[in-house]
């Protein structure tokens, strides 16, 4: 049984003429709704094509590829089924089977560092000292308890209204996998938490975070930026892993020999990009959209005119600089055709260990003192500067594709069960976070029973 998570790629030879991609039912009995939008044209001979169901599909799908009437490469291609939509709880009762039909890999180097530090996991010293250390009024703490394949929390602090997010990809999850027994704590800020050392006592606690940082513990999950972009492509956002596939600007000997900022002025070094911006105006396009850190600078550099994110790759060359952490655009920018230059950091996201400097992209001090030089010698070294930024997007392409997402927490979620010392509990104050009801679309479970039985 496959179970498709609102999407499936296809990759054939581009031409001048539009393919036609025509999904069904296998059983002309079945009647079910799936939105197929244009292909994706990824502009180096590979398209991208995405659906999405709205019923349950018993027998299966067919997927027919076509230029003209001909069938493309092995089409038509069969998927048997059942296949459920995103909103259909319906969860694989086996992990290891789930995790082999998504293709997981079997190690992921930045969850094995995370967890290296945590050899055991003390839920009572967690119960005990993080509501103290981290749970204050100024607090962005969510204490979740997952029991039975059923997500239980509770707020500590003022600032944690983006538990939604951690609530869609756990709900989302436990449609899809019976998740382990656990209890955890996510950090829903943007600065990791725990700088305890291992060697410390008492040692640091496992908190989870969207963002890590060189000097603490925090045990890193993918943003909730990419998360959120994921789970609502082609429905609630624009910009999104796969949409930006599709829309990556002009060719590389077409685009403008500039390297390239829109932003916030969240980091001083920001600001540096504008006043560079303007004494060298033949190498850098750069620019503040919005001000709050350093409003009193707005006169003084001015404000730039926000621009689609699609448009940031009619320039060669993109500039990272860290936001108040980790710059959440850099997903995004790697998935284009640019070659990226990013600021030396602290701070990391789940995926950056897989990515090398001047393989991937091309690195620049932390104080952007040679910006400029090595602006200067992409445009002096153009062929090596577009292989460098198809490098980095091939990575890019392959490290973010959602389903990698999903494999990446769970594996969290199961490492961090495996270490548990104690058996997780609904606590005083949680409340069930329910599933969506989702009206509009068929559910039918073909699996049997979805949940273990209470021990």
């Amino acid at each position: 049984i496959v179970v498709i998570y609102i999407y499936i790629f296809f990759f054939f030879l581009s031409g001048q003429s539009l393919f036609k991609v025509v999904i069904k039912s296998l059983s002309p009995k079945e009647l079910v709704r799936i939105h197929v939008p244009k292909p994706l044209d990824r502009n180096d001979g590979t398209f991208l094509m995405r659906y999405r169901v709205y019923d349950t599909v018993s027998e299966g799908l067919k997927i027919e590829v076509l230029y003209g009437d001909e069938h493309v490469a092995q089409s038509p291609y069969i998927l048997k089924g059942p296949v459920y939509h995103e909103y259909c709880e319906c969860p694989e009762e086996d992990p290891q089977a789930w995790q082999k039909t998504l293709s997981c890999p079997t190690e992921e180097p930045q969850i094995a560092k995370d967890f290296a530090s945590f050899p055991s996991i003390n839920l009572q010293q967690m119960l005990n000292e993080v509501p103290k250390r981290f749970g204050d009024e100024r607090g962005a703490i969510v204490h979740y308890t997952i029991l039975n394949n059923r997500i239980y929390r509770r707020s500590l602090g003022k600032y944690t209204d983006f538990k939604m997010f951690s609530d869609e990809i756990l709900l989302s999850l436990a449609r899809k996998v019976l998740l382990p027994d656990m209890e955890f704590y996510i950090n829903l800020g943007d600065w990791p938490l725990e700088h305890r050392k291992v060697n410390e006592t008492p040692g640091p606690l496992p908190i989870i975070s969207w963002c890590g940082s060189l000097d603490s513990r925090d045990v890193i999950l993918p943003t909730y930026d990419i998360t959120h972009s994921t789970l609502e492509a082609m429905r609630g956002v624009t910009n999104d892993l796969l949409s930006i596939q599709g829309n990556t600007g002009p060719s590389w000997i077409n685009k403008t020999e500039k390297a390239f900022f829109r932003g916030r002025d969240s980091r001083e070094e920001r600001l540096q990009l504008v006043q560079l911006s303007k004494e060298n105006p033949e190498l850098l396009d750069a620019g503040i959209t919005g001000y709050f850190f350093f409003q009193e600078k707005e006169k003084e550099l001015g404000k730039a005119k926000l621009i689609g994110f699609f448009d940031f790759f009619k320039y060669k060359y993109q500039v990272n600089v860290d936001g108040t952490v980790a710059a959440y655009r850099y997903p995004y920018l790697m998935l284009g055709d640019s070659l990226v230059l990013k600021q030396e950091s602290t701070y990391y996201e789940h995926f950056y260990m897989a990515l090398k400097p001047w393989k991937h992209y091309v690195p620049i001090k932390r104080n952007l003192s040679d910006l400029l030089e090595k602006v200067k010698w992409a445009k002096e070294n153009d062929e090596e500067a577009r292989k460098i930024a198809k490098e980095g997007q091939l990575a890019a392409r392959e490290l973010l594709q959602p389903h990698r997402l999903y494999c990446y927490y769970y594996r969290v979620l199961q490492k961090y069960a495996e270490r548990q010392s104690s058996r997780p509990e609904i606590r005083d104050g949680m409340e069930l976070v329910p599933q969506p009801d989702d009206n509009t679309s068929l559910c039918q479970c073909l699996r049997g029973r979805p949940f273990r039985e209470e021990l």
